[in-house]
């Protein structure tokens, strides 16, 4: 597995990092802020700010900016993380009104909280459009890495049309094989789930939200094994893993 496609399966792992801008108060220094985001169809970061935010202010100003994604361990020194780059957008100019229903969707099963946000004008999407990353995997395990190599584009080569048809997809898995997806947690991680539940698909993947016993909850990232790039193919995905993790169990 080369580095690239290490990044871009780590990048698709979290949801929380450290967004960097450039300060238009105080010219030069840079101001950091914690920015919960999701990814589109093509692995891109999507974060939702305010208008009256210090960071927005400065992307308006310089659009160039930095997100730090990193694991959530005592030892950040020993985990590894992600360093993207890249310029960020205003995403409502540039997007039909479906398209932006199905993203702020996908977001809202990520970061349920934020359904107030959608309740002013004041909160946006922003898309940053990574042009280089640093990736340190681990030791001796590090490098820089080109936005299209991380992104690798034709694993998505249609995210029009799994973006169009996620949420349906979503809403069928947790509707009707809610049982296969703990048989997933227990099959493909060892986890065992009280309750599961998708929150969203794309063209390598799927993440799951998780209640374990202990009535703790989590986020599981499942990979697939050949990329997938419609409603069809992730039919038959997940139906070969539900047909392993089934067997597993019955055994």
């Amino acid at each position: 597995m080369n580095l690239a496609h290490t990044a871009r399966k780590f990048l698709r792992s979290t949801h929380n990092g450290v967004l960097s801008t450039f300060s238009s108060k105080f010219a030069g220094y840079p101001f950091g802020s914690v920015a919960p985001f999701i990814l589109d169809q093509n692995a891109q970061p999507v974060i939702l700010i305010s208008s009256i935010a210090e960071h927005t202010k400065n992307i308006l100003a310089n659009p160039k900016v930095s997100l730090l994604v990193f694991e959530g361990h005592e030892d950040l020194l020993a985990s590894s993380r992600l360093t993207l780059i890249g310029e960020a957008s205003k995403i409502e100019a540039t997007v039909t009104s479906s398209d932006y229903q199905n993203l702020q969707a996908r977001y809202l099963r990520y970061f349920p909280q934020s359904a107030s946000y959608f309740a002013t004008h004041d909160f946006s999407f922003y898309h940053i459009a990574v042009t280089h990353a640093r990736f340190i995997a681990g030791f001796g395990k590090m490098g820089w890495i080109e936005g299209e190599e991380l992104m690798d584009g034709a694993l998505t080569s249609a995210p029009s049309v799994l973006s169009t048809q996620e949420t349906g997809i979503i809403e069928h898995m947790n509707a009707d094989h809610a049982h296969s997806m703990v048989a997933y947690c227990q099959h493909f991680h060892g986890i065992t789930a009280v309750h599961a539940e998708m929150l969203g698909i794309d063209g390598e993947g799927f993440d799951v939200r998780v209640t374990l016993p202990d009535n703790s909850i989590k986020t599981i990232r499942f990979s697939f094994d050949q990329p997938i790039s419609d409603a069809h193919s992730a039919r038959v995905a997940l139906v070969a893993m539900s047909k392993l993790a089934m067997n597993k169990t019955a055994s």
